[in-house]
């Protein structure tokens, strides 16, 4: 049985573990001037904390291939050298505690140019500070969005080439895996869709071409990273509609084809296209959409959702369900879940010299502190 802190090898790289932090926007970067888009100190913090809890793999936040192509003005970017700079200091962090850094690389299509969530996530137009967002088809995603501009296809290329770029330049930051952001209803979710693609070029239509923009992002990608280093792919495995939209045997055929263009590993999530969808949720509800994935295809995967507790979480390992499990919101609370659940699970992650003695420690010392 595969255990929660057993190591995983993708390519030649190994993973200390199989508990991995999701990735999350924190929406704290700055939006104006020659820092826009650049890793400060928040993010510092945020994702070393998570390093020093055991986290065998940190995934940062969806990261923007472009500047229009961000959810919110104060989300991270990788279209310029300056915000490689900010993100190295990251990286070079997070190996140091042992732990693998990872950035998801996305754009966010309809659904950008909307303001941070703790400010009611509305739309943000050009004249405070946002831009006209795009998208497969001017379908917007709900009746508060603007309707995105329709893609030409010379526009669709042009993003392509920008994953690219970006992929190269996460290279130069030090990330040692690149995440394809093909998720929640943006940009490459919404090509997939036949809720959100209503295109009638070689873009749109049948499942070939709406998929076709995903595959020639994966092979921008992965022509440009490293052949030692995993490539994971981010799905929604279904939009929860009733008719019309994304479903799970779609994702199954997907999966085959981005294992067959280099893809190591499929995040497997659910919705995001479609609002005021009714979604059954609940610990774990997630997980069979993964398991499906594995078992039809052989590609590895990873399980997301409400999972919560270390026995949960090594169950889905053990079972066969799953390769690895990505923790959100849990980790948000909890910086150390590995830790705990390492002792929770009778394993051990390494602690650093600075906290050994919490671990390893007199009693009197950690009483009195």
């Amino acid at each position: 049985m595969t255990g929660l802190f057993d190591p995983f090898t993708l390519r030649s790289l190994t993973l200390p573990n199989r508990a991995w932090m999701a990735p999350m926007c924190q929406y704290c970067a700055p939006t104006t001037g020659a820092d826009t888009g650049v890793a400060g100190d928040w993010h510092f913090a945020h994702y070393a904390a998570r390093a020093v809890g055991g986290a065998g793999l940190v995934l940062v936040e969806a990261t923007g291939v472009s500047p229009e192509g961000r959810i919110s003005p104060a989300d991270l970017g990788l279209w310029n050298d300056r915000q490689v700079a900010g993100l190295r200091r990251i990286t070079r962090f997070l190996t140091e505690q042992g732990t693998v850094p990872g950035v998801q690389l996305a754009h966010a299509g309809r659904k950008a140019s909307t303001d941070r969530p703790w400010r009611g996530g509305a739309p943000v137009p050009p004249e405070a500070g946002g831009w006209h967002p795009v998208g497969p088809s001017p379908l917007a995603f709900d009746h508060d969005h603007p309707v995105p501009a329709e893609l030409t296809v010379d526009r669709i290329r042009e993003i392509t080439g920008q994953f690219a770029d970006a992929a190269r330049r996460a290279l130069d930051a030090g990330f040692q895996v690149a995440e394809i952001h093909g998720a929640h209803g943006y940009l490459i979710g919404e090509f997939l869709s036949p809720h959100s693609n209503h295109r009638t070029d070689g873009y749109g239509g049948d499942f070939a071409g709406r998929t076709r923009f995903a595959l020639e992002i994966t092979e921008a990608v992965r022509a440009v990273w490293p052949d030692e280093l995993p490539l994971f792919f981010r799905v929604s495995a279904t939009e929860w509609l009733t008719d019309g939209g994304w479903t799970v045997a779609d994702t199954v055929a997907l999966a085959a084809e981005l294992r067959d263009r280099g893809v190591d590993l499929l995040d497997v999530s659910t919705g995001g296209n479609a609002p005021d969808v009714s979604i059954p949720t609940g610990p774990g509800y997630q997980v069979p959409f993964a398991t499906r994935v594995r078992e039809e295809t052989g590609l590895p995967v990873a399980a997301v959702g409400l999972i919560t507790e270390p026995e949960q979480a090594a169950g889905i390992l053990a079972a066969g369900e799953a390769d690895a499990v990505l923790l959100g919101r849990q980790l948000l609370r909890e910086p150390s879940w590995p830790q705990r659940a390492a002792r929770e699970l009778g394993a051990t992650v390494p602690v650093p010299a600075p906290y050994s003695r919490a671990v390893r420690g007199r009693p009197r010392e950690l009483a009195d502190a």
